[in-house]
């Protein structure tokens, strides 16, 4: 998902099993992205996906995933085999969008995927708890105050 000049990109690890399905980012029901963005961006969640990509384009937020492909049992990250692991062409993408300036990962294993991959790049990069309903250790409160003060809202 993105826009003509996103300044933030969002980077979850690769799709779960329910988004793939769906083909739409943060498919499953209890993910918290969607929650999340609705709330920080003040629209409604039951708004077909199309139009809640557009409010996030709108906000130069794009998504994406740090894997292009990979091998998992079930959707948890801790699953993926790292033997399998495809990383996006990174490299291109950030030539062309170069108006990206903040790199958000969403969990754990994206940042560590990613920053196996390219160690040096020179954007404002952050970790948020994953909004994914397996990392239940914080409150959806929680989650969406850290989310909301790395968007800076």
């Amino acid at each position: 998902m993105l826009g003509s000049s996103p300044t933030t990109l969002i980077l979850g690890s690769l799709p779960s099993n329910t988004s793939l399905e769906y083909q739409q980012y943060y498919a499953h029901p209890r993910n918290a992205f969607w929650p999340i963005m609705a709330n920080l961006f003040s629209f409604d969640l039951t708004l077909p996906y199309e139009q809640r990509c557009d409010l996030l384009k709108q906000h130069n937020i794009a998504v994406w995933d740090v894997l292009r492909a990979g091998n998992r049992k079930g959707s948890l990250d801790q699953n993926i085999d790292n033997k399998t692991m495809i990383i996006n062409d990174f490299e291109s993408f950030f030539q062309i969008h170069a108006s990206i300036k903040k790199l958000i990962f969403n969990g754990t294993k994206a940042e560590t995927t990613f920053k196996h991959a390219l160690p040096s790049l020179n954007l404002s990069m952050q970790r948020l708890p994953s909004t994914s309903p397996a990392h239940a250790t914080l409150s959806f409160e929680q989650k969406l105050e850290a989310w909301r003060d790395a968007l800076s809202l």
